[in-house]
């Protein structure tokens, strides 16, 4: 009966929940269900929720809405509701919904093959519990590329900010194994990836809960240290973790790219204190200036909240004085969202959410011209891309990236007249500059 029972999965969120969904679609089509990327015409529809701030959570709801409305109409079988929604709302969100046939948590995508048996047979069922961190080599079937995947190193959350609810959702800080991630990764290389980027709610924690310390560089060593032509990438470091044994490991090896992805979330002392953040301002610019003294050709990408509980224009200042200062490379703007269960939600002086869409639009404008000069800085440069994608309306034309690109949220490179296929590295030189993108041309040139 497997093989003609169609599962449709939408993924939502972060990269945490994506690596979720290609453990959910391995795990399906290990067990011979056939999966659609149509979720309209599927006999079963999993929606993997993001439940972290409100604007996710009421994507998610719309997403859930739309189709309990199938399910009632008898289009569909069953509606899975997967992931941080789940996790975080599981006493409300099958009363409020009735159309739902099964809630699974954070922790038990693995057992999504025994769920569609449950709700086949009829059966409403929800696996919610905390479990141990899956150290195993999980099936995985990739969402979008297969040259370019996440291995997620850690599970859950210890720092505790205060505007934060991942601890509620996804629990204290567990990491996987270093032979554990090690192997993974290893299967991936097999599989033919290029890129491999490794993400934890805190990747620099990594280690310290199993080993006692933290182990992130002797993780990459080892991975660095494997066969094959590939990159390697880390993302979501905290500011005070940064070791110099992360700073030597990096320099070490071409393959880890020279590339930090560290969420500052604010410099004035006054904010970082009420979100519960570790360091100040000055410590933050110190670690600024000594990345980018000690390591060369860094990209160093950040992510800030305006409009926090007691931000006044002179702490807002202070970042955008911050920010025209230190030039990051690529920098993530939000606004602050009041979260239930998290201290920040019982703050007062809460910000309007007029100041706060005033602040963000002035941030991300001060930004728009630090990268636009950042990219024009670029031009004549000789770089080694990799090929994400080609253009369904201009197949010659390719769409990459370089060691400075995280997938899907640092820009591209486009390259016209390429022949390279998707998922291979090819040398470019830069040839012109746009706000957040560059264009390049294929070149023998060695490239950086």
């Amino acid at each position: 009966m497997g093989t003609l029972i169609e599962v449709g999965i939408l993924s939502l969120g972060c990269a945490k929940n994506q690596v979720d969904t290609e453990v959910m679609q391995g795990v399906l089509k290990e067990n011979k269900y056939q999966l659609t990327d149509d979720y309209y015409s599927a006999d079963i529809v999993i929606i993997n929720t993001c439940g972290f701030i409100d604007d996710a959570k009421k994507e998610s709801i719309d997403h859930i809405l739309e189709v309990a409305k199938l399910r009632s109409q008898g289009k569909i079988k069953a509606l899975i509701v997967a992931g941080c929604l789940s996790q975080r709302y599981q006493e409300s969100i099958k009363e409020e919904i009735p159309e739902i046939d099964a809630l699974i948590g954070t922790e038990n995508m693995d057992r999504i093959g025994e769920v569609i048996s449950s709700v086949l047979q009829g059966e409403f069922v929800s696996y919610l519990e905390r479990r141990k961190i899956n150290d195993k080599v999980m099936p995985r079937e990739p969402y979008t590329f297969s040259h370019s995947v996440y291995v997620k190193i850690a599970e859950g959350c210890n720092n505790h900010c205060s505007y934060c609810a991942i601890p509620i959702i996804r629990g204290q800080y567990r990491s996987r194994s270093i032979e554990g991630i090690e192997k993974e990764v290893i299967s991936f290389i097999e599989k033919g990836a290029k890129e491999i980027n490794l993400i934890a709610q805190d990747t620099t924690y990594y280690g310290k809960d199993l080993y006692g310390s933290y182990k992130l560089a002797e993780l990459l060593e080892r991975i660095a240290s494997l066969e094959g032509d590939f990159w390697v990438r880390v993302l979501y470091g905290y500011p005070t973790r940064i070791t110099d044994e992360l700073i030597e490991v990096i320099n070490k090896h071409d393959k880890i790219c020279s590339y930090l992805d560290i969420p500052l979330q604010h410099v004035s002392d006054n904010v970082l204190k009420g979100m519960n953040r570790g360091g100040n301002e000055n410590q933050i610019r110190d670690l600024v200036y000594k990345l980018r003294d000690q390591i060369p050709n860094l990209t160093l990408r950040t992510s800030f909240i305006v409009g926090f509980p007691g931000e006044t224009e002179d702490d807002f200042n202070k970042l955008l004085s911050f920010i025209e200062e230190v030039e990051f490379d690529h920098v993530g703007v939000f606004r602050y969202s009041k979260e239930e269960d998290t201290k920040a939600y019982e703050m007062k002086q809460e910000v309007s959410e007029e100041i706060k869409e005033d602040r963000y639009m002035r941030t991300m404008e001060l930004q728009q011209s630090i990268t636009r000069q950042k990219n024009e800085e670029k031009v004549g440069k000789f770089l080694k891309v990799l090929i994400d994608e080609k253009l369904d309306d201009e197949p010659t034309t390719s769409v990459a990236r370089g060691k400075m690109h995280a997938p899907e949220v640092d820009g591209s490179i486009i390259v016209p007249n390429c022949n390279a296929s998707v998922g291979e590295f090819v040398d470019i030189e830069v040839i012109h500059a746009l706000d957040y993108d560059l264009i390049g041309e294929m070149t023998n040139e060695l490239s950086e």
